[in-house]
């Protein structure tokens, strides 16, 4: 409605015009033919403060009002214009002129014979009126405020006095009338020069844009004439990106290479690495396998570490790679995020763009010598640094333990936990068993510091002998019954009498003293056999 009722006020004021079809005639055939509503030419022949003198070779002279000039300081006697003869002499007898409906019939006739509706055409915003503005084309047009497209301009006054160009949106010949858009004009230029920019893209190419917005999974460029294309997060740099905004910024300006685009769909994607050469096609001539350089340590996991060797070359440290003898449970007990190493590459997988590295290669590995210093029989001296439900293990040497097993403890006492019988951080004394630098495990026993004693045992604790012992613990198998200072040997359920229904742990507790005869000693297994039945 806006629009409309801006036309028709201007429809309502517009003057109208005197000679009907005389502005079809622009100039007479001779003066004294001129006539009401013709358009004739004159010169000028004086200036007034209020009005312009023209001679236009009829019996008397016409006078033209001084604000129908735009610029009066630049008219000067002697200059021909073209004047509209408005009626003949006046009250003192000069002829009344027009030069602005001169302007505007020739004007008119010039426009509706260039222009249709839905052409472009440049114009002069003159002044704002009802509804919207007033618009010189070569003739006064309307430009509704719906049409202004005002988003630019703070203040509506900035527009007048502005040159832009407009789309003529409708065209009233009975009334002279022509309304215009900006707005309309800027979004046909806007797609115009939308299908340019697709055009001229091509695959590969260097173009500039301006980052508008930015995501977790990449930044959105704007390449002009509401044109933005995808920065993905993956192609921004070949090294490690968490966040754009670690690479980019909004207002940013760059450059960027054009990866793919849809015309039908207007989509464009974008990446910024692929600018520079991939790290990665001389990685494998840079790092060969064994050879060594620094890096900076740029992220942290519990299985190890990310070492950049170069901007998009990085390498995985494994923890297990970190030292031939301590064992850490993570990586961050050695290293933080920023530190530089110095590393070994270990294997190259330049398909996958994979590194593997190390650090404990730099030293020699003690291991390669423990079978050396450390040969079996050996007996050695260390400190008990951790105990487990299997066994206790020892520090011989900085980064070097020996396991001492549960059952190589004692040669006769049953052992339920080591840490009956070792406290951590006492110094112990052993005897190496085994070596295997391969696995990085010394096997160690203290029983073997003394001889076996079974074969005595056994020679002792003859078949049928009749023996004293003590009860030291009641299983649902059967009765553990010591038969001397830390030798134990078994009664089973089946060789012990029990009424009906008796249980054990009714009959027999721990520490009560029985008498058993011996049925076998087994010296290999270790293992004495005894019965309570005939005794």
């Amino acid at each position: 409605m806006e629009e409309k009722n801006g036309i028709e006020e201007l429809e309502k004021d517009e003057p109208k015009e005197a000679g009907g079809e005389g502005f079809a005639e622009l100039y007479q055939a001779s003066p004294s033919d001129i006539k009401v509503g013709q358009i004739v030419k004159g010169h000028i022949i004086a200036i007034n403060p209020k009005d312009v003198v023209v001679d236009i070779g009829y019996k008397s002279e016409g006078a033209i009002s001084i604000s129908e000039f735009s610029d009066p300081e630049a008219i000067k006697i002697g200059d021909e214009i073209d004047v509209y003869m408005e009626s003949r002499e006046d009250d003192n007898g000069m002829v009344v002129l027009s030069k602005q409906k001169a302007e505007r019939a020739v004007g008119w006739d010039m426009v509706i014979s260039r222009y249709n509706e839905g052409d472009m055409v440049e114009g002069k915003v003159s002044k704002k009126v009802k509804g919207g503005f007033m618009v010189n084309i070569g003739v006064e047009a309307f430009l509704p405020a719906s049409l202004a497209a005002l988003r630019n301009f703070g203040n509506v006054n900035q527009m007048i006095g502005q040159v832009f160009s407009f789309k003529i949106v409708k065209i009233n010949k009975p009334r002279k009338n022509i309304v215009v858009s900006r707005k309309d004009a800027l979004q046909q230029q806007k797609e115009e020069d939308k299908k340019k920019i697709f055009d001229n893209l091509k695959e590969l190419a260097i173009v500039s844009g301006i980052v508008r917005n930015i995501t977790d999974f990449g930044a959105f460029v704007d390449l002009g004439a509401g044109i933005t294309g995808l920065l993905h997060i993956t192609d921004m740099s070949w090294g490690r990106v968490s966040h754009p905004s670690e690479v980019l910024a909004i207002g940013d300006k760059i450059e960027v290479m054009v990866l793919d685009f849809d015309k039908d769909n207007l989509k464009v994607s974008l990446g910024l690495k692929q600018k520079t050469q991939n790290p990665w096609e001389s990685v494998d001539v840079k790092y060969p396998a064994g050879s060594r350089v620094k890096g900076t340590v740029v992220n942290l996991v519990p299985y190890g570490a990310f070492v950049e060797l170069e901007k998009g070359v990085e390498g995985l440290l494994h923890i297990s790679e970190l030292s031939w003898t301590k064992k850490y449970a993570n990586p961050n007990e050695l290293l933080a995020i920023g530190d530089r190493v110095e590393v070994q590459i270990l294997d190259m997988d330049k398909q996958n763009k994979k590194i593997s590295l190390g650090v404990k290669q730099l030293e020699s590995n003690p291991w390669l010598e423990a079978e050396s210093r450390y040969p079996v029989g050996t007996k050695v001296r260390g400190k008990v640094r951790n105990l487990t439900d299997y066994g206790a293990f020892v520090e011989l040497e900085d980064g070097i333990d020996g396991l001492i097993h549960v059952s190589d403890i004692s040669w006769t006492k049953r052992i339920g936990h080591p840490k009956d019988v070792f406290k951590k951080g006492e110094k112990v004394e052993a005897v190496v068993l085994a070596v295997d630098a391969g696995n990085r495990r010394i096997s160690l026993g203290i029983k073997q510091l003394s001889t076996d004693p079974w074969d005595d045992i056994a020679a002792k604790y003859l078949t049928e002998t009749v023996l004293s012992g003590k009860v030291t613990k009641v299983a649902n198998f059967g009765l553990f019954i010591e038969i001397e200072k830390d030798l134990e040997g078994l009664a089973h359920i089946s060789e012990i009498p029990l009424a009906e229904n008796e249980k054990l742990e009714e009959k027999f507790t721990t520490g009560c003293d029985l008498k058993v005869k011996v049925l076998k000693v087994d010296s290999i297994q270790h293992k004495i056999a005894l019965s309570l039945k005939g005794v």
